[in-house]
């Protein structure tokens, strides 16, 4: 009819900010379930699935091919997520309540459980964008060299407890990041071939000692070590910052009674 618009007395505005509201529901929805392909379903102190575990479903299996010719991953797989699981951990809980705070019943350290605790990473090297390991040795590094700062290699290594443990010798970096990640102590200040390697982080470096605190001297041959000379996996990576990071309450005697 003449006069007559086409919508009438449509509201495009209220269905803009309907469409909006859906749309943005859908995200949520879609966002959340994507974060529960890995870590579900969830398991409380007993192994069973706790009864509030999520609002949401898993999702259904996705097959991910990952890169550099190292297979596939579907997701979620309960095959997958039971060897991402520790079992046999040397802990005891506190309390019957559920959600009451683990006691070690061993050495934590060598155990990993509590602040030295590592996860289940794959036993294979972090790549870069073009499939080589990203950390490395510099050694066998030809283009790189310390151009700022105290270079730490040669220096004597010193532990939490004051005693002298051993020497820098070389330094592990991350290619990509151009920083140093990891450093290489011998354990045997005249050079014995017995090598380990802290997380930088955890080194502070002096003008004539490298002073690593969070370890005390009868704790160093405990650091976990590599398969490879010049190559760290991620797996490696994550039981040496644990053992390291873990130091700091548990190597010194006593510390978890004081």
């Amino acid at each position: 009819m003449v006069g007559t618009t086409f919508f009438g007395d449509f509201d495009l505005a209220s269905a803009a900010i309907w469409l909006f509201w859906i749309f943005f529901a859908g995200l949520v929805y879609y966002l959340q379930t994507e974060n529960m392909r890995e870590g579900y379903p969830l398991r409380d102190d007993d192994d069973g699935v706790p009864a509030n575990e999520s609002l949401f479903p898993l999702p259904k299996e996705k097959t991910f091919q990952l890169r550099n010719g190292r297979g596939t991953l579907t997701v979620p797989n309960k095959e997958h997520e039971d060897t991402l699981i520790r079992s046999d951990l040397a802990l005891a809980p506190s309390a019957v309540a559920t959600g009451s705070p683990w006691i070690p019943t061993g050495d934590p350290m060598v155990d990993g459980v509590g602040p030295a605790s590592w996860a289940i990473r794959r036993d294979e090297p972090e790549l870069d964008y073009e499939g080589h390991a990203k950390i490395k040795p510099m050694s066998t590094l030809d283009d790189f060299r310390v151009s700022a700062g105290r270079d730490p290699r040669g220096k004597p290594v010193v532990g939490g407890d004051g005693e002298v443990v051993g020497r820098v010798i070389d330094m592990w970096v991350d290619v990509p990041e151009q920083m140093v990640r990891y450093l290489t102590v011998d354990l045997n200040p005249e050079g014995s071939g017995k090598t380990r390697l802290v997380p930088m982080t955890m080194a502070k470096i002096g003008g004539d000692r490298v002073t690593v605190r969070a370890l005390h001297a009868h704790n160093w041959e405990g650091i976990p070590t590599t398969k490879s000379a010049d190559k760290v996996t991620l797996l490696e990576e994550d039981k040496i910052c644990g053992y390291v990071a873990g130091g700091t309450l548990y190597a010194k005697p006593g510390a978890m009674s004081a």
